[in-house]
């Protein structure tokens, strides 16, 4: 660490606030606008008696049928901007973690191999989700379960929002469009 850097961290501090964000049954351009406009709407940084105050802030977005909740991270330092970082509440059990891409397609692919026949409705539960379809509405029409890995409860809640990350992230290309691609070429289709 850099010289200035422990020095800043010395005269600063940190205010953090805790958000519930309820966002369903949107398009895809709505769930992105809708975002990015509740992170607009953040108290800035700011300078106060000599003191830098980082504000960081927790939006708590989705609760799973355990009690769980999925929340956003914010600020991040990614893309230094309107970037976020989506956790879980004790996604191994113990411990709240951010969830990877790559923790994603590793779950995948074993479900993939512990029940194919299962894994197929799966993949079209996941599609329901990248089309903007509420996975409540989508675990509603469906019953599957698997013995490995995420439930799938809380596999498609976070893939709601690592969908939503991506179009934020990457509008002007294909947005979520590139993770799902993504992930039909690492499970398959």
């Amino acid at each position: 660490m850099k010289l200035e850097d422990q020095t800043s961290k010395k005269n600063r501090v940190d205010d953090e606030f805790k958000v519930n964000f309820d966002l369903r049954n949107k398009s895809r351009s709505e769930l992105r606008k809708e975002t990015v406009n509740k992170f607009l709407a953040e108290k800035g940084g700011y300078w106060e008696a000599g003191k830098k105050h980082v504000t960081h802030y927790i939006y708590y977005v989705e609760k799973l049928v355990d009690g769980r909740r999925i929340y956003l991270l914010r600020p991040t330092f990614l893309n230094k901007g309107i970037d976020f970082q989506v956790w879980a509440e004790k996604l191994d059990g113990k411990d709240n973690r951010r969830p990877s891409h790559k923790d994603v397609f590793s779950d995948l692919n074993l479900k993939k191999k512990a029940n194919p026949r299962d894994f197929i409705k799966l993949m079209d539960m996941i599609r329901r989700v990248w089309n903007c379809e509420e996975p409540d509405t989508v675990l509603k029409n469906e019953k599957i379960t698997f013995n490995t890995g995420f439930s799938v409860e809380l596999l498609l809640k976070i893939l709601k929002w690592l969908f939503i990350e991506q179009d934020i992230t990457y509008w002007n290309y294909d947005g979520r469009g590139m993770l799902m691609l993504t992930i039909e070429e690492i499970v398959g289709k």
